[in-house]
């Protein structure tokens, strides 16, 4: 199996250090946010390879010498640093820690999204309703209240969805131009990124955004800044609660739209989709699976961020096995024609038909 999964890899005694790890893992992590939000890394990284004492960095930080050593003992732990005499030095963990934008992306959302709600993840996924959520607010998805999170947390969410999707654009769109679309559905287009960023290399598509309300409030605002309002439009509709879609689209576009939705309702949303579009449209879906990672430790992101899903988003949606999309497909009468794996941070793209 994939990723090594059918097969024990750990001795007894890398088990119960793993375990450790485990159990203490949220006091770990508010340990590495004090660790980069106090600069003790920064400084710590600015070091170089000399490394500073701790007396050097209670004359930079704003906190006790104690506290400063105990963080510092915990990076230790973590290996995060490492000491030679008395100087501190940044190992290749704390690097990526500060340099790493994926890693910065996810640590945020973890720490400004997620952290909080998580003490309700055993709730929600009795309830099979995102009890998180309540953090923020009482709705029943997250959806509609994405503009009105605090700053941080509204960047912090925007910044995860936006990194990942953004570098897979360049290399999803040639495999779109070949296709020669004239109208393009970009279904779920959040704030309008996908469409500007294609409205800009397809000077002869139209562009057409379908999603909620609050968001195609947001993707005007965009388009109108981008100068594009002749080129984009958007139409707010609920696909869970519409049985009619207009089908002028010639290419109906979906990026990490469907893993925000239970397989019922995926199914629901292609459904309407085929009975409304073209018999010779295009159905394009770029998506993350878990099972489609080049590393472990790929499966591992997307598998922690379903939780994500499970706690806050709706409660019932994932970041799926590829095998369910085809599932799926197949069940609201679609085949795959084209299946294109590693673009951008792990994305793969399904051209899809009516059979």
């Amino acid at each position: 199996m994939k990723y090594g999964f059918n097969k024990e890899i750990y001795t007894a005694l890398e088990a119960i250090t793993e375990a450790q790890k485990i159990a203490f893992a949220p006091i770990l992590f508010q340990a590495i946010i004090c660790l980069k939000n106090k600069g003790i890394l920064f400084y710590i990284d600015q070091s170089g390879k000399t490394g500073i004492n701790l007396e050097e960095l209670t004359k930079k930080v704003s906190l006790s010498s104690y506290a400063i050593e105990l963080l510092l003992d915990v990076a230790l732990s973590l290996r995060i640093i490492y000491k030679q005499d008395s100087n501190y030095i940044l190992g290749k963990v704390g690097h990526f820690l500060l340099h790493d934008k994926m890693t910065e992306v996810n640590l945020n959302f973890s720490q400004d999204i997620c952290y909080q709600s998580m003490f309700f993840l055993q709730e929600a996924l009795e309830k099979g309703e995102p009890s998180g959520l309540k953090v923020f607010g009482d709705r029943n998805t997250i959806y509609p209240m994405l503009q009105s999170l605090p700053e941080q947390a509204k960047k912090s969410w925007f910044d995860f969805d936006h990194f990942y999707s953004d570098h897979s654009f360049p290399v999803a769109l040639p495999h779109i131009m070949e296709l020669k679309p004239k109208h393009i559905y970009d279904i779920g287009g959040n704030t309008g990124k996908w469409a500007i960023y294609s409205a800009k290399h397809l000077p002869e598509t139209q562009i057409t955004i379908l999603d909620l309300p609050e968001q195609i409030a947001v993707a005007k605002e965009n388009i109108k800044q981008a100068n594009l309002e002749n080129r984009i439009d958007g139409i707010a509709v609920n696909l869970l609660e519409t049985d009619i879609l207009s089908n002028h689209a010639d290419l109906w576009w979906m990026s990490q739209f469907l893993d925000c939705f239970s397989t019922e309702q995926i199914v629901h949303i292609l459904k309407l989709i085929n009975r409304n579009m073209h018999d010779d449209a295009y159905v394009c879906i770029m998506d993350l699976f878990w099972d489609r990672q080049n590393f472990a430790a790929g499966a591992l992101s997307l598998n922690a961020s379903s939780l994500y899903f499970s706690c806050l988003a709706n409660g019932n949606s994932r970041f799926y096995h590829s095998k369910v999309f085809y599932q799926c497909l197949n069940e609201a009468g679609f085949h795959v024609e084209k299946d294109i794996d590693g673009l951008g941070f792990g994305h793969s793209l399904l051209i899809c038909k009516k059979r």
